[in-house]
């Protein structure tokens, strides 16, 4: 049987202002039918590089040399790199097709579903309007939308993420290719519609023999999903081996650092318990920093609709010095409660007092007064930084709008001390945002949330975008400065691993509810909720045998 793509000595340069950039060198892998093949390494490795030249996706300033061959259904190759264009737009869709990221980057606001899934069809035939809409409705069926005879003519904003994550991956179904090039197909997903995903690219990869190339920094997934994985590393290959092998007996030195940098569930238990421990009677009885008493946080209808109630009668404290863990899926009400409790979201009813402040019916200058005191780290740096400042001007930002410095000239020598506090050299601060890692941008997104030594922070899935490797280095930064500086923090994630890394005790939220809270111990040890047992088992480890198992048990929960 021969493989559905071969790479041979692919390398991948790109012309820039300072010369150029190799991003893949000397790279030869091959995907066989069938098979779910998963590229792994950190940020800048090269992966994403090798998995858009698959389908030739590179811009104009790169230089490629090697070949990368793809072999058809029917047999037919063709060499992507050497191709003409007209040759190489046939290949996109019949031979090999792409699942993007970020579905609500990929899928056109202003075209229903069923027209932007059919669109491929009439690329690359002369298909009835009819026969179309009967294939589109068709492949949706195949990805789990329920209705899709109704839904067809749905728009991309009437869906959930995981459903537009499932329409993108029937865009890339709809011509039966023979490879699929998954890049981070999970990352923004919740853990519970995660499993559903890879679930679906399991049954596809078993009913209709489709090969799959998965790009991730998830080696939860990895475990779940590959047959086969290969791990790069400064653009180059440093080992490749089955699923089973890599994660038993890794080889390289940088796969075991790969592996040992993964969070994994209860190495925080230990570090609550020794916090817990040393909480004195007087700091239990002290005023909470953050206190919400029956929280309730109404979004009004619009055009006919009815409210829809995001937060419901919700019951909670921070104290000093505390990090609370808010776990949840998508839609639970986890970002509002964030938001409710910086002041930009208003309180509809019950309490919620913030450093001492009542948040329900707040004014500007009540406000005014408290922000000083809150840090607000956002879960996307790249989209939270001004791109036309420097990365100096940005962390000084919030030291200029409340007074502390005249200017951000004036607030360069403050500004160097964050940087430094968040281990970048001083002068990345005359960088731009686009000039930093994804790594390094959250670690300024952190400098800027301490800007003005706050009692409380706020971090909105700060790591969820971070390769494991780099997130690991997140996570060790934000926790020693957590004991340094002594601030209390609502840890906002779905990543139920790294909360019991960093968090004293974890509040589980369900559809707006508080369900479940206590220390890690109690909420991840032994949790009483079905639902917080859904949540755990949904979590993919880095154990293909483990996960295997884990896939079972939560079969039987959905199926109880």
């Amino acid at each position: 049987m021969s493989a559905v793509a071969t790479i041979t000595d692919l390398a991948v340069s790109f012309a820039t202002d300072a010369g150029p950039v190799r991003a893949v060198d000397g790279v030869s892998l091959d995907v066989q039918p069938g098979e779910v093949l998963a590229v792994v390494g950190e940020s800048g490795s090269g992966k994403t590089v090798t998995a858009k030249t698959i389908l030739g996706l590179l811009p104009a300033t790169a230089t490629t040399r090697g070949a990368v061959v793809l072999t058809g259904r029917d047999g037919r190759t063709t060499d992507v790199i050497n191709v003409p264009p007209a040759q190489l737009r046939a290949a996109r869709g019949r031979d090999v097709a792409m699942v993007f990221q970020e579905p609500s980057s990929v899928l056109n606001p202003v075209y229903t579903v069923g027209w932007q899934i059919a669109e491929g069809l009439r690329a690359h035939g002369d298909v009835s309007k009819k026969e179309a809409r009967a294939r589109a409705v068709e492949v949706l069926r195949t990805v789990g939308i329920p209705d899709p005879e109704h839904r067809v003519d749905h728009y991309p904003h009437q869906f959930s993420g995981g459903q537009k994550q499932r329409i993108v991956i029937a865009m890339a179904l709809v011509l039966d290719p023979s490879l699929i090039v998954a890049d981070e197909p999970t990352t923004a997903l919740d853990v519970t519609v995660q499993a559903e995903i890879l679930d679906l690219l399991r049954t596809l990869r078993d009913e209709t023999g489709t090969a799959i190339v998965l790009i991730t920094h998830n080696m939860g997934v990895v475990a779940d999903l590959a047959d086969r994985v290969a791990v790069m590393y400064q653009g180059k290959l440093v080992e490749q081996a089955p699923v089973g092998d890599l994660f038993a007996d890794p080889q390289a030195d940088y796969t075991k650092a790969l592996l040992k940098a993964v969070p994994k569930i209860g190495e925080g238990r230990a570090r609550a318990a020794e916090r817990a421990a040393a909480r004195t009677e007087e700091w239990k009885a002290g005023e909470p920093v953050v206190e919400a008493d029956g929280l309730t946080i109404t979004y009004p209808g619009r055009f006919r609709q009815p409210a829809f109630t995001a937060v419901d009668h919700v019951s909670l404290q921070i104290r000093p010095g505390e990090v609370l863990g808010l776990v949840g899926e998508s839609g639970s009400g986890k970002t509002t409660i964030a938001r409710a409790i910086a002041g930009l979201t208003p309180v509809s009813d019950g309490s919620l007092k913030v450093l001492g402040t009542q948040m329900r019916g707040a004014k500007g200058r009540q406000l005014k007064g408290m922000r000083p005191r809150l840090g607000f780290v956002f879960q996307d740096p790249a989209t939270s930084f001004n791109p036309l400042l420097t990365i100096a001007e940005c962390v000084a930002e919030p030291l200029v709008v409340h007074g502390r410095f005249a200017s951000p000239e004036a607030a360069r020598g403050r500004v160097d001390e964050l940087l430094e506090a968040v281990q970048l050299p001083r002068s990345y601060g005359d960088r731009f945002p686009h000039e930093l890692s994804g790594g390094q941008r959250q670690r300024a997104s952190l400098a800027r949330g301490l800007a003005l030594d706050p009692e409380l922070l706020i971090a909105d899935e700060p790591t969820s975008a971070l390769d494991v490797s780099v997130q690991a280095r997140v996570l060790e930064l934000f926790s020693e400065l957590q004991r340094e500086l002594g601030f209390a923090c609502l840890f906002v994630s779905h990543d139920l691993a790294v909360v019991d890394l960093l968090a004293d005790r974890i509040a589980v939220l369900y559809r707006g509810e508080l369900v479940e809270e206590g220390i890690g111990e109690q909420v991840l040890g032994s949790p009483h909720e079905d639902y917080t047992r859904r949540l755990l088992a949904s979590l993919p480890v880095p154990d293909p045998v483990a996960q295997a198992e884990r896939r079972e048990a939560l079969r039987v929960l959905h199926a109880g």
